[in-house]
């Protein structure tokens, strides 16, 4: 290899393929020795792969030595280096510095901070020293008016780096060692450069540690660089206009710009690594114009019109313009699979991890399961989950109904053995007898109350063990001891019911990445300290993330899923660009808690917008394939997007230049067009389903029901099919599976307190103050019954405590008018001439000084008005009707005087016996309960769904069943006889 400095590629060129031709040019009629004696420096492990794949495929021939940049890291060739520091103990270090700083200082940060500050400050350090920033750059920065916030993080900053000493002791990062052997390397090459080829290819020297190898190797006798994407359509003015970072970091060609300035060349001297174009080079001119920079974008009236070739440019593109994220994933999904069909290899290329999960799922109609290179986060396989649930369980003491049916639940969980099966069964089993329970927090006690034999017993036992073992799991603990306690908790639970080992759990790909980590901080000890259990949780969290699962032996190697970073390696006959949306791609900048963008710069580190001329540089390389799809959704989930940056920039360039580019772009739109269309249509059913109609069923006489409690009658009324789906048909809500402290729980507490202070009367009687704390002790009493509610208690105990004196002051009023005669007592009457039964429960009947009763019913939220009583809410003048009837044991007839609301501020509502015309009301409406009861008697009666709703914003319980949302109230019901 004669030739030696800095080449280019231009985009949309095969890189491996392209580089691997140019040496087969270059090492023609060389040696076999010769190609052994290449090294190659590449910067991605899909680009390493890639290349021995190609070599592989022939002509047989000695391989180079191909090596990633990152491995200069652990270089061995350096004894005089120290090794770096291992990136959990670094943040377990900082972590526990952090603690210990906000603790002498709490005005520096929450304490619940100190990971996150230790993660952030751990990549500070590691940019610094991959940036060759030394700590003084910080001590000397003009912060202006954030003086006082940065002195405050500069206490922190300081802390870290006399910790950490100057990197002579200790090397805190592989990042910082890198660079260390890069800097030693480049000394050495200058006392002796190497006889052999050295290839630096596909980097972009982003960083300033790779920028420093590529400077060293372009510099060597038998040096070469190789940029990939490398634009030799712009015009050396153009370059020109690159030169202040402030405004052009964020172009696709900057970082070449400055790569070739530090060396002292002009971009018109880099020569093309191979003769090999870019599929389109019309496409290229065109793409390379829309990126001008911002300060000569003028160009586009200059250089615009001189564009030929406008319709082959976009002969290869396709334009998806998505109404919806779910609508762009299923056009992804039909592209991909038209190129399986055409014998065509296909990429989608994206950061946005949820579109490539969207367009995995809708593969999955036709069985295609593509290759995606980030694979699955850890933290999402069931390993992953496993661990994560039992690390949020630790130092909680118990587990709520949800936590713990979630656990049970879990795949992994009694694989060992047989097991699998027959817990499967128990928990099915326990799930709904849970729910009905109601507790929130089922434990022991509640397992051995389920159990019924002897198989549910010992299963039961099994459980409460492991319920055991994760309420010991200690609150606070080194790494290494929440980890190895943990480890037996999840390893018990794999196994199972009687057997030892560890089941399913480190089986796999998935499990196997699961125990690396687990070791990993087992290794870790006592490295950071003691941390709180919800510290470890957290920290547990992030290893996982970070760690994707990928089993590519079950994936289709025609289809594949690439970051943008995989996708510089290209290789694929159909590109999709998916998610060009702004904040997707290109993503929004992360917040940087310790530096703001001028005093990164004043320092020399990477601004925010490096990442985005990366992933400009990656759109280039891309977009300018043989064959690219760009798609992009109009709207998400929130609100309608923004198209990204360059596609805007191509679609307004292309719609300026005359009717050519009016014609490229409306091609490029219809058939995204038409790709969205046909992929609607694979969800259209083969023929029309009619919505359903608002249903009416009528059941047989026989199979109505034949008792009701006053409670339903209101139901009957408003919602006949509710009483049709929980009567007849027996359904029964299944309680939530996190039991809730709503306005049920609240009446039911408060009707128990004033039943027992009922009962407790003669030791307050005609006396308000020792009513009043009689009623204080009762509700306290009773309230402790919410304890796993503790906010909802207060709430309540808060209200309470302004009403009680009101209350009981009310009381001792009411006791002068009468005693109470029942409270919470059930009384049935027949109605006549109709098989049915009518039952009640007051909450309280007082027999007034008269013979009479006074009707009472408490109420903690809304009184009905006097129309709804008249029209809907029959309960108190019905039980009336039984209380005159003698539908009471131990009662006798006699008449109801007072039907009232009790408040439970010590008001009431009294609605009064007699109704507007002067006819009693529990006259009327025992008559009315007759005429109702006699109307659906008949077959011919329906029970329609929602008929007088109070509001048409209530959810029932039934909606899903009589499958409301396809019908409105406006529509008429439709009667079906039902049963036999």
């Amino acid at each position: 290899m004669p030739e030696r400095g800095v080449f280019g590629l231009p985009p949309g060129v095969d890189f491996p393929a392209a580089l691997v031709a140019g040496l087969e040019d270059r090492l023609a009629g060389a040696p076999p020795q010769d190609w052994a004696r290449v090294t190659i420096f590449v910067n991605t492990g899909r680009m390493q792969r890639r290349l021995k794949a190609l070599f592989e495929e022939g002509p047989p021939r000695l391989l180079p030595r191909i090596r990633l940049i990152t491995d200069l890291a652990a270089e061995a060739g350096f004894p005089d280096l120290p090794d770096a520091e291992r990136p959990l103990h670094l943040r377990l270090e900082l972590a526990e510095l952090m603690r210990r700083l906000i603790e002498a200082n709490p005005g520096l940060a929450p304490a619940s901070a100190a990971n996150g500050l230790a993660e952030s400050l751990a990549a500070l350090i590691d940019e610094m020293a991959g940036e060759g920033v030394p700590r003084e750059a910080l001590e000397d920065l003009d912060v202006g008016a954030h003086a006082a916030h940065w002195q405050r993080s500069l206490v922190i900053l300081s802390a870290a780096f006399d910790h950490f000493g100057t990197g002579a002791e200790r090397v805190p990062s592989a990042e910082a060692r890198r660079r260390l052997v890069v800097e030693a390397l480049k000394g050495r090459w200058a006392e002796r450069p190497p006889e052999d080829p050295v290839i630096v290819a596909g980097s972009t020297g982003s960083r300033g540690t790779t920028r420093a190898l590529m400077e060293a190797v372009a510099a060597l006798p038998r040096g070469a660089v190789i940029l990939p994407g490398f634009d030799f359509d712009m015009p050396r003015d153009v370059w020109s206009s690159l030169s202040s970072s402030a405004e052009a970091e964020d172009h696709p060609q900057y970082r070449f710009a400055a790569f070739l300035g530090a060396l002292g060349r002009a971009p018109e001297e880099i020569s093309p690594w191979t003769g090999i174009q870019s599929p389109s080079p019309e496409r290229a001119r065109l793409v390379s114009l829309s990126l001008r920079p911002a300060p000569v974008s003028d160009r586009w009236m200059e250089e615009g019109p001189k564009l030929e070739g406008l319709g082959r440019a976009a002969a290869g593109l396709t334009l998806i313009e998505a109404p919806d994220p779910a609508s762009e994933a299923a056009a992804i999904a039909l592209c991909l699979r038209r190129a399986i069909d055409e014998g065509k290899s296909a990429a989608l290329v994206t950061p946005d991890r949820l579109l490539g999960r969207r367009v995995t799922a809708q593969l999955d109609r036709w069985g295609i399961r593509p290759d995606d290179s980030a694979g699955i986060p850890l933290n999402q396989s069931a390993p992953g989950r496993l661990l994560r649930q039992i690390a949020e369980a630790a130092g909680e003491g118990r587990l709520p109904l949800a936590d713990l049916l979630t656990l049970l639940k879990h795949p992994l969980l009694a694989t060992g053995g047989e097991n699998r099966r027959r817990h499967t069964l128990l928990v099915r089993r326990l799930e709904p007898w849970l729910r009905r329970k109601g507790l929130p927090y089922p434990g022991a006690d509640a397992l051995f109350e389920w159990a019924r034999d002897e198989e549910q017993s010992a299963w039961a036992a099994w459980v409460s063990e492991r319920l055991a073992d994760l309420s010991a799991l200690p609150s606070e603990a080194t790494t290494g001891t929440h980890m190895a306690a943990q480890l037996a908790v999840a390893e018990a639970l794999a196994a199972g019911p009687g057997e030892t080992g560890s089941g399913g759990l480190w089986e796999q790909a998935a499990g196997y990445s699961a125990r690396s980590v687990a070791e990993m901080l087992l290794e870790a000890g006592e490295t950071g300290g003691a941390m709180p259990a919800r510290d470890f949780s957290d920290l547990l969290a992030g290893e996982l993330a970070a760690l994707p699962v990928r089993d590519p032996r079950l994936a289709d190697p025609r289809v594949a899923i690439w970051g943008t970073l995989e996708a510089r390696v290209g290789g694929a006959d159909v590109t999709i660009l998916g998610g060009l949306a702004e904040g997707v791609w290109p993503a929004s900048p992360a917040p940087d808690p310790w530096l703001n963008r001028v005093m990164r710069d004043q320092v020399g580190l990477l601004l925010p917008e490096r990442r985005i001329g990366l992933a400009a540089h990656d759109y280039q390389m891309a977009v300018c394939g043989a064959e690219v799809v760009l798609s992009r959704p109009l709207r998400d989930a929130e609100a309608e997007t923004v198209p990204s940056r360059w596609l805007n920039r191509l679609t307004n360039l292309l719609g300026g230049l005359g009717q050519a580019g009016e014609t490229a772009l409306a091609g490029m739109r219809g058939r995204g067009a038409t790709l969205l269309a046909e992929a609607r249509a694979l969800d259209l059913p083969a023929e029309t389903v009619p919505p359903a109609a608002r249903p009416s069923p009528r059941p047989p006489e026989d199979a109505r029901p034949t008792e009701l409690p006053v409670t339903s009658i209101q139901r009957l009324i408003r919602d006949p099919y509710e009483i049709y789906a929980r009567r007849i048909l027996g359904l029964q809500p299944m309680p939530p599976l996190a039991p809730l402290a709503d306005a049920g729980m609240k009446g039911s507490l408060l009707h128990r307190m004033m039943e027992a202070f009922l009962k407790a009367r003669e030791e307050w009687r005609g006396d308000p103050e020792k009513a009043a704390a009689v009623l204080e002790r009762i509700s306290q009493e009773m309230l402790s019954e919410a304890e796993d509610w503790p906010m909802e208690r207060a709430v309540w105990a808060a209200q309470l405590s302004d009403d009680l004196p009101a209350l009981a002051s009310a009381e001792i009023a009411r006791l002068s008018l009468g005693e109470p005669a029942l409270q919470e007592r059930k009384g049935r009457a027949s109605l006549t001439g109709h098989d049915f039964t009518l039952t009640a429960t007051p909450d309280r009947v007082d027999r007034l000084t008269d013979g009479r009763y006074a009707l009472y019913d408490y109420k903690t939220g809304t009184v009905p008005s006097e129309k709804v009583v008249a029209a809907f809410d029959f309960q108190l003048p019905l039980t009336a009707a039984l209380l005159e009837r003698g539908g009471f044991d131990g009662l006798p007839a006699a008449e109801v005087a007072t039907l009232a609301y009790l408040k439970m501020d010590g008001g009431d509502r009294t609605i009064g016996e007699l109704d507007k015309e002067g006819r009693r009301r529990a006259d009327v409406a025992w008559e009315g309960l007759h005429r109702l009861i006699a109307r659906y008697a008949r077959r011919a009666q329906g029970y329609t769904a929602r008929r007088a709703l109070m509001t048409t914003a209530r959810e029932g319980d039934y909606d899903h069943l009589s499958r409301h949302g396809e019908w409105t109230i406006a529509d008429e019901a439709r009667p079906e006889e039902v049963g036999p």
